[in-house]
């Protein structure tokens, strides 16, 4: 479910970027990166911390973490913080609320797909300092996970491949979306 809140969310100085993509393919990366260049006022509303840690839900149609994504987002803008929405987030499950959310947005608003191709997802999976999480994510689960380029309607993002490292994608994410311009708030 998404949020039924008007639109005008945030404001002209606010900075909305999305970064989605299968797992292990650096979307948390790329966000904490884009916090430290940036420093504070920077909010990060990651997909696998409100749905597995604050709801403890699964990923399914029309879960609730849909809709405390979209809030959680839309309250942190509309405190003049910048956000990152970051997750998987399938498209078939998402889009309605990003397309909403950007929409809504009066700032810029950017997305991107880190798009890496399922033997560079095995790998980069493996490479995980997190024993444990290496053993309860298998590669059976990556492969159900998988979903090749699985793209947001209307060509809304960027697609970013593995050609790109990290530190170029965060250049390019900051660039793109002016934070690069701006100066932090220090709260």
């Amino acid at each position: 479910m998404t949020s039924s809140l008007p639109h005008g969310v945030g404001s002209a100085d606010t900075r909305l970027i999305v970064v989605r993509g299968n797992s292990a393919s650096g979307k948390s990366s790329v966000a904490a990166g884009l916090r430290e260049k940036f420093g504070r006022n920077l909010a990060i509303t990651g997909q696998d911390n409100l749905r597995r840690t604050v709801l403890r839900e699964r990923d399914r149609p029309g879960g609730a973490n849909i809709g405390l994504i979209d809030l959680t987002a839309r309250y942190a803008l509309d405190n003049g913080f910048h956000v990152v929405v970051e997750g998987i987030l399938y498209a078939d499950r998402y889009a309605t609320m990003l397309q909403n959310l950007v929409r809504a947005h009066r700032g810029v608003s950017r997305c991107y797909y880190l798009h890496v191709p399922y033997p560079e997802t095995v790998l980069r999976h493996a490479s995980k300092p997190d024993a444990e999480y290496r053993k309860h994510v298998t590669e059976a689960h990556l492969r159900d996970w998988y979903r090749e380029k699985d793209l947001l309607p209307d060509a809304l993002e960027t697609v970013i491949d593995t050609a790109s490292t990290l530190n170029d994608t965060i250049r390019q994410v900051l660039r793109e979306s002016g934070l690069d311009r701006l100066s932090p708030i220090d709260r």
